[in-house]
């Protein structure tokens, strides 16, 4: 089962999603009602699928392969700085690139959802605090990155430069997600291409990890690292970031002034 947040006919809706033997998709709100429109219908506007946003934790350097291109050495253990809710965007939303710099990338992760309240969580026992599984792009702008191994504000922390979605998928219906073929395409042309058996700390090892130091919470997420394979994004761009078995996310790349409008 799929889990989204959208706006559909003016109301903002929790909804869930089937796909019946016939490989049709069934929509319905949590309240039962039956949505008689197609996932792709630009009658929907797709929100960040998390209602109630909590600690989003993300891991930096946890792909070898990554760590590689950035001429780093492997971490010996989880590099993890935490992001806020102004970050997060809906899937087909814009995000901004911000004036006067040179190099932002996208960083297509697995995301792991937290659905119950653990602490001191044993690896074994980790999975089962999972509520599922999205995708987001924790997009990095390399011009301020004083320290690769913590970020700073201006690197991780802006305005809509955390698209996530576009739903959770169940954690039962993801048998193995470290086996996920993982991909970012901009403008139509692929420029990542990797796998989640590559990251260098899984999502159990994460969470107990992060469990011995604080207490996880529904609505918590851990956002897993990105592959080798960045480009630099600019205005115009879509970017789609897409995870077997769960979901791709596009976004359309804008520039600061667009984005802000009577604001900038």
């Amino acid at each position: 089962m799929r889990h989204a947040r959208v706006i559909f006919d003016g109301r903002e809706l929790d909804i869930d999603i089937d796909t019946d033997v016939n490989n049709r998709d069934r929509i319905t709100t949590t309240d039962g009602e039956v949505l008689n429109v197609a996932l792709d219908s630009d009658a929907i506007t797709w929100l960040p699928p998390v209602k109630e946003p909590g600690t989003i934790f993300a891991l930096g350097i946890n792909y070898a392969d990554h760590a590689s291109e950035l001429a780093f050495e492997p971490p010996k253990e989880p590099l993890i700085f935490i992001k806020h809710a102004n970050c997060l965007t809906g899937h087909k939303q814009v995000s901004y690139r911000p004036d006067n710099i040179d190099y932002q990338h996208y960083e297509c992760e697995l995301v792991a959802v937290i659905g119950k309240t653990g602490k001191n969580i044993k690896r074994e026992d980790a999975l089962e605090y999972v509520a599922g599984y999205t995708v987001c792009n924790d997009f990095a702008i390399r011009d301020y990155l004083e320290n690769y191994y913590r970020p700073n504000l201006r690197v991780k922390s802006r305005d809509s430069l955390l698209p996530m979605g576009p739903w959770i998928v169940d954690t039962a219906d993801i048998p193995d997600a470290n086996a996920l073929r993982l991909t970012t395409t901009v403008n139509g042309k692929v420029t990542q291409d990797g796998s989640t058996k590559d990251m260098i700390f899984d999502v159990p090892f994460v969470i107990e990890y992060l469990s011995k130091i604080m207490t996880l919470n529904p609505g918590d997420m851990i956002c897993t690292g990105t592959p080798h394979g960045i480009v630099d994004c600019q205005p115009g761009d879509t970017i789609v970031c897409a995870i077997e078995d769960i979901c791709s996310l596009e976004t359309r790349m804008v520039s600061e002034q667009e984005y802000y409008g009577d604001k900038y």
